[in-house]
């Protein structure tokens, strides 16, 4: 059976605590959170945790919170992103308009239409497109993509630093004093 994003970071999190325990050195942990996020299948995942005890192999997840999120809210989200600009373009060119009239004392012709209308007929043909294709839903799932790497990358550092912290420091270079030596000089017959 195939696993999901959320199975991985459940292995993820297994295996960030076993090397927080000592059970894991942090190349193996390395090694296995990289296999944990390139794993296809619950047997990928399960081979991963299996010699550490207490680990039990992974389950389904429940549905992901993307899918609860991806509703209106990110919906109304995108569409803020996508019409964001035309509005305030739109916004600016009219006030534009409204005080050069108002100072002339004379109300002209309304030029910011040329502006608004055939920019907007674009962005409507492109939130038609962008819900028929699932753009909120793909903002989102992207969004939660960035949040983990930098999560990962976040763990990483710490696990890093915590190995560098547990080393000992190297030992200063030996020096050898050669005046005590019992040894005998041996001439050079060359």
């Amino acid at each position: 059976m195939r696993a999901g994003d959320d199975d991985r970071r459940q292995i993820a999190d297994t295996l960030k605590t076993a090397l927080d325990e000592g059970r894991l050195d942090l190349a193996e942990y390395d090694e296995r959170l990289q296999s944990a996020y390139a794993a296809k299948t619950y047997a990928e995942l399960d081979l991963l945790i299996a010699d550490l005890p207490g680990s039990r192999p992974a389950q389904p997840a429940p549905v992901a919170k993307v899918a609860a999120t991806a509703g209106r809210e990110a919906t109304a989200e995108w569409i803020r992103q996508v019409w964001g600009s035309w509005a305030f373009v739109t916004l600016l060119t009219t006030a534009i308009w409204f005080i050069t009239s108002l100072a002339g004392n004379e109300w002209g012709y309304f030029w910011p239409i040329w502006v608004a209308g055939p920019w907007g007929l674009l962005q409507l043909f492109a939130t038609i497109g962008g819900l028929a294709g699932g753009a909120p839903r793909k903002m989102v799932e992207e969004r939660e993509r960035k949040r983990e790497r930098k999560e990962r990358k976040r763990e990483r550092r710490a696990a890093l630093k915590a190995e560098k912290q547990t080393q000992l420091p190297p030992s200063p270079p030996q020096k050898w004093d050669m005046s005590d030596s019992k040894v005998a000089d041996t001439p050079d017959h060359g």
